[in-house]
């Protein structure tokens, strides 16, 4: 085993290409643009753009990076090598890839023989003539090369000898990274250890012989980027989620050798994904030493996990390893008295590390250092023997009983506890509503509700009414309408999310009903709930918590403190 100490391990984002390729993520120029930039923040030293000339967005956006440069990373070029019976200079598919104007280009071969036969419909021996005519073609034209093996475990596996001598091409043709892919995910951990501890021998003895050739002179390399390694070709890893164990693989192959670990940020990729540099970066930097990006950027990552998913318009993770909402969330009443005693208790990392923080999650199973801890949360003193701490407890207690989650819903809890002591702001009174929802025969039988309301605020009442095209849409616009003119920062609220569940389904129509809504100011994000047997009274609840808990954090309580709310000019 390396000295993990003394081991740089190069980070290779391919989110923007083969993350990319997971069903369900489409993005756009300016969503990979804003991506990269991230990840340049993050201390990501490889930024795989995409494949120049397989789609115009990918060519557009190697363009705009001339434009908005990156500070630190190598943005990549990805394509395949050079098509059968045809040379790399003649192949069109190549200059797409030396226009982009990368200094370091990734290409793919076939390892597996398999592949080649029945993939490529070529001969095993002008399969290595491509990987060697390709990989000498971007060297010739002063591009750094990683070489991509793709199939590499599948390949070894069925045929050895002919999987080493592609890595051997390779190396003799000027790659200074050899990736070993298990492109089909199936590999398991004891496998990759193995074969990469074998694959390490071969290098080591072909190494010597391809490195005294004049084209790896370090004057040919005059336009390297001094931050990336010397030219000695060196083992990266590119595993897939396949079986479960893509980030387990990674871990396996750098411990014995790789120092390029290749994945994506959440773990985004075709069908199961790829290894997550969510889980791969604490893992090698926090529990094994090993060096992959400073101190400052690895407090990044929760960060970068979540504003990415939020740029890919994927709900993220919230049970992810390391950078999920829940990651160092602790629940029942003996965990959070150990923990606030000792984090070592129930924490194998210290969350700040890696950017997350420590949440106390309320719920039935709460104890009263749950309420302690989560009142110390929200700014609110509260000592063990006031007597709200234990009335707060049995409250939330029976209110569980009766269908609520605040476990899910921390802002309706927050406004709960406030109210228990005194704290919670009157922003306005609702008078009453109705909705009414009509099914239209057309466009597939959508419906179109309107709702009206009237609410009070310091005397004065407001009547509105707006429509939606269902009863909640319907319920919130008007009670937003009637309200924003009173409080303007309503205006930058929205409505993110909106669950239901039936909780007792075996009372049929009766069945009381849970509604969480999560609502949003731009910045923020916030959960409350309600709990009715009308699915219209549960909602109205969550939706009226959601405006007030947004207010409360905008501080308006304060202004409205000190003088009276402003007066429409024509109240209704």
């Amino acid at each position: 085993m390396p000295d993990s100490a003394a081991t740089p391990i190069w980070i290779y984002d391919t989110t923007l290409r083969d993350g990319a390729q997971m069903e369900g993520l489409s993005l756009s120029l300016e969503d990979k643009l804003r991506i990269a930039h991230q990840l340049d923040r993050l201390g990501v030293p490889f930024i795989e753009g995409g494949w120049p000339g397989a789609n115009p967005k990918d060519v557009q956006f190697f363009w705009h990076l001339k434009e908005q440069p990156l500070s630190q990373a190598e943005v990549v070029a990805f394509c395949s090598t050079r098509r059968p019976s045809r040379t790399a200079e003649d192949d069109p598919m190549l200059r797409p890839i030396l226009s982009a104007g990368t200094r370091w280009v990734t290409v793919f071969g076939k390892s597996w023989d398999l592949h080649v036969t029945e993939g490529l419909k070529t001969t095993l021996d002008e399969n290595l003539a491509m990987i060697g005519d390709t990989l000498r073609f971007f060297r010739d034209q002063g591009r750094r090369v990683i070489y991509d093996a793709e199939h590499w475990f599948d390949g070894y596996r069925a045929n050895p000898d002919y999987a080493l001598k592609t890595l051997k091409v390779a190396i003799a043709a000027g790659a200074e990274w050899l990736v070993l892919c298990d492109t089909n995910g199936g590999t398991l951990p004891h496998e990759v250890a193995t074969i990469v501890r074998t694959v390490r021998s071969v290098m080591d003895a072909t190494v010597m012989d391809a490195t005294a050739k004049p084209g790896w002179s370090e004057s040919a390399l005059s336009m390297a980027n001094p931050q990336i390694p010397s030219p000695k070709p060196q083992l990266g890893i590119h595993t897939h989620n396949d079986s479960g164990t893509a980030v387990a693989n990674a871990i396996a192959a750098v411990i014995e050798g790789a120092q390029m670990v290749q994945g994506t940020i959440n773990g985004y990729g075709e069908r199961c994904g790829n290894a997550n540099l969510c889980s791969l970066i604490p893992n090698l930097q926090v529990k094994l030493g090993y060096r992959c990006v400073s101190d400052e950027q690895l407090a990044l990552l929760t960060e970068s996990s979540r504003l990415i998913s939020e740029i890919a318009n994927l709900a993220p993770d919230d049970h992810a390893p390391f950078v999920g909402q829940s990651a160092f969330a602790h629940k029942g009443g003996i965990h959070v008295s150990a923990v606030e005693r000792n984090p070592l208790t129930y924490e194998h990392i210290q969350p700040e590390h890696i950017g997350n923080l420590r949440r106390i999650v309320i719920s039935e199973q709460a104890g009263l250092s749950n309420v302690l801890a989560k009142a110390r949360s929200f700014g609110i003193d509260l000592q063990k023997d006031d007597p709200a701490c234990r009335e707060i407890l049995q409250h939330l207690k029976s209110l569980e009983h009766e269908g609520y989650q605040f476990e899910a819903a921390e802002a309706s809890f927050e406004l709960l506890m406030r109210e228990a002591l005194g704290q919670r702001p009157n922003f306005f009174d609702i008078k009453g509503f109705q909705v009414r929802c009509d099914m239209l025969p057309i466009n597939g039988g959508s419906s179109d509700a309107l709702a009206t309301i009237k609410v009070a605020v310091s005397g004065d009442e407001y009547l509105e009414a707006a429509e939606g095209n269902g009863p909640v849409a319907a319920l919130d616009a008007a009670l937003r309408k009637a309200l924003v003119n009173v409080y303007p920062a309503i205006a930058h609220f929205h409505l993110t999310d909106y669950k239901v569940r039936i909780l007792d389904s075996g009372a049929g129509t009766s069945a009381k009903t849970r509604v969480l809504v999560e609502s949003s100011n731009g910045q923020q994000r916030w959960t409350t709930v309600g709990v009715s047997p009308n699915i219209i009274e549960a909602s109205y609840q969550a939706v009226v918590e959601g405006l007030e808990y947004g207010l409360l954090k905008q501080r308006v309580c304060h202004l409205f403190e000190r003088e009276e709310p402003p007066r429409s000019a024509n109240p209704r």
